[in-house]
């Protein structure tokens, strides 16, 4: 029997020095309460696992382990989202946007915890942000920003509007999007 891989995108770590994660001590935390295999792409809160014997199946019950533990061991609580290897492939492949002629900064997927309705971004006129563009798709929005994130107005304007109460949303470039759904393969 294969053992399904995940990836736990942590929210705001290692950010501007703030809510520090050292991605050694993570590993290690995690392995001691039962995790499995467990890997660390870049410091920006991307862990890659098998869950503990007997607790494979439930995104939302990993991301709630996950997250206690960094609770427990680094003093602060942190929002997490969990997502399979099927998953985080089919956000790749379901790109709408031409992801091989663009660079890894240009592209963007924002991972929700739950569904939410493109309703939440009625307010915005996607004429107005041109170049730029966005896309909803399955518990993911997809965030063309030709000139980088950075810089991005869209971006901004999509910061502001409101999630459904208790949704999870955290970033990642195009590099550590695809890079998450190799490291989580089979």
């Amino acid at each position: 029997m294969t053992t399904t891989s995940y990836a736990a995108l942590l929210r705001g770590i290692n950010v501007g020095g703030h809510r520090k994660v050292p991605m050694a001590e993570l590993r290690a935390a995690l392995t001691g309460k039962g995790f499995r295999g467990v890997r660390t792409h870049l410091q920006s809160g991307n862990v890659v696992f098998a869950p503990p014997e007997g607790e494979e199946g439930d995104a939302g019950v990993l991301a709630g382990c996950v997250a206690r533990v960094v609770e427990d061991r680094f003093g602060f609580p942190v929002d997490v989202v969990v997502r399979d290897h099927a998953y985080l492939k089919g956000v790749v492949d379901s790109c709408p946007f031409p992801a091989a002629e663009l660079e890894g900064r240009q592209l963007h997927a924002t991972y929700f915890s739950g569904p939410v309705d493109i309703s939440v971004y009625a307010s915005l006129d996607p004429a107005a942000f041109l170049p730029e563009e966005f896309r909803l798709g399955d518990r993911v929005l997809y965030l063309l920003a030709p000139d980088g994130l950075g810089r991005s107005k869209l971006a901004e304007a999509l910061g502001r509007c409101r999630l459904p109460a208790g949704t999870v949303a955290t970033s990642r470039n195009w590099n550590t999007v695809t890079r998450l759904a190799e490291l989580t393969a089979p």
